[in-house]
């Protein structure tokens, strides 16, 4: 798959995560916000919350699920991010990380949405 259609399936898979994020009461604030290098996919409130959503979009699961793609070093980015975030927004409100699964094959679209997907840890330093 070349970088352009991957980029095309990426930002299809936001389109329907977000479509799909609002039905389920989601009130989508940013997408694709960028602080340096970092980048997160969706902001919403939820809740009373702020919820930093990761989406993952694949069109064959078979090698690996979409939610197994957020790895560590993605968490901590989304995480340094998302702290950026609400820094610069002075945001005072409980927040947490969602992983949107998105899988488009055979003309049908399948979303999983996993709230609280992971939790920041602290880290040594």
């Amino acid at each position: 798959m070349t970088t352009k259609s991957k980029n095309t399936l990426g930002e299809q898979g936001e389109s329907i995560a977000a479509m799909r994020l609002q039905q389920h009461g989601y009130k989508i604030i940013h997408k694709n916000w960028r602080f340096k290098h970092k980048e997160i996919d969706i902001i919403a409130q939820k809740d009373g919350k702020i919820v930093f959503i990761e989406v993952k979009t694949r069109s064959n699961p078979i090698f690996e699920a979409p939610s197994e793609a957020v790895t560590i070093k993605k968490q901590q980015l989304l995480i340094d991010a998302a702290n950026q975030f609400l820094i610069l927004n002075q945001i005072d409100l409980e927040s947490r990380f969602d992983v949107v699964s998105v899988i488009i094959q055979n003309g049908k679209e399948e979303v999983e949405i996993m709230e609280n997907a992971f939790y920041p840890l602290l880290r040594k330093r």
